[in-house]
């Protein structure tokens, strides 16, 4: 079985390369990996997949060795695990606002005797091979990771609970929608405050956590504040920049 980047790095208490992608650009896996990224962020909750899309997706990362962060659409059961079936190396779950979510997540994603997790055994997480059902249960627990997103006041809230669930293997900070629910509702905390609460909470569970970052100098910040996972650009805005810049070059050239 194929070996998580993300698990290693996070052994290791090394900083975790993730970059994003929301779009079926199956050269971008190529240049991630080549480019040292250790995961990509496949995002199906803001950005629509053909299911077979996903799957070709998934084995580009195994064929340039990148782990794949799966951020779902659906938190149904068998549609989550087979996710990993079809070779990705974690979730990154989106609003898991109570620990009855984070519980529930894990027994979907999880073995027994950590979970409840159905099994295949023959899918691309197991290089579609037979094997030994107690050694790939295992190995596959031991090389999936499960992230739960913290991005309302009321996951802020139920933060330790979450965190300190076995088998969630990290917390990822939600800035946009967290920042949106503070300006609007008020609750009493800024944004920066939320962010020290999971660092901290998170150093006294021994839970990786992270979240995307603008640029080098918060990525620095967010580091020694202990985060591990950190989502530095994508291929949505660095096409959107690309074109404005090429626009406003093409501009210079008939002046």
């Amino acid at each position: 079985m194929r070996r998580s980047k993300t698990i290693e790095k996070l052994k290791a208490n090394e900083l975790v390369k993730i970059c994003a992608l929301g779009h079926f650009l199956p050269f971008y896996v190529a240049h991630a990996a080549r480019a040292g990224f250790d995961a990509i962020w496949l995002d199906a909750e803001h950005r629509a997949w053909d299911p077979r899309e996903l799957q070709a997706v998934m084995a580009y990362c195994h064929q340039h060795d990148i782990d794949c962060m799966m951020r779902p659409s659906s938190i149904d059961k068998i549609t989550l695990y087979r996710h990993f079936e079809d070779g990705a190396s974690g979730l990154l779950v989106p609003h898991v606002n109570d620990v009855e979510r984070a519980v529930y997540l894990r027994d979907c994603v999880k073995f027994p005797p950590l979970g409840d997790r159905g099994i295949d055994g023959v899918g691309q997480d197991n290089d579609f091979m037979f094997s030994d059902a107690g050694e790939y249960t295992t190995q596959a627990n031991e090389n999936s990771f499960l992230i739960c997103q913290i991005e309302t006041p009321e996951a802020l809230a139920n933060a330790e609970q979450i965190i300190a669930t076995e088998g969630v293997d990290g917390v990822f900070v939600g800035p946009g929608d967290l920042q949106l629910r503070i300006s609007k509702n008020d609750p009493g905390f800024t944004l920066e405050e939320a962010i020290e609460k999971v660092a901290a909470l998170c150093q006294q569970y021994g839970k990786a956590w992270g979240l995307p970052v603008p640029d080098v100098a918060t990525g620095k910040k967010r580091f020694q504040q202990g985060a591990r996972l950190l989502a530095y650009g994508g291929e949505f805005v660095t096409l959107v920049n690309m074109l404005k810049a090429n626009s406003a070059g093409m501009d210079e050239m008939t002046s």
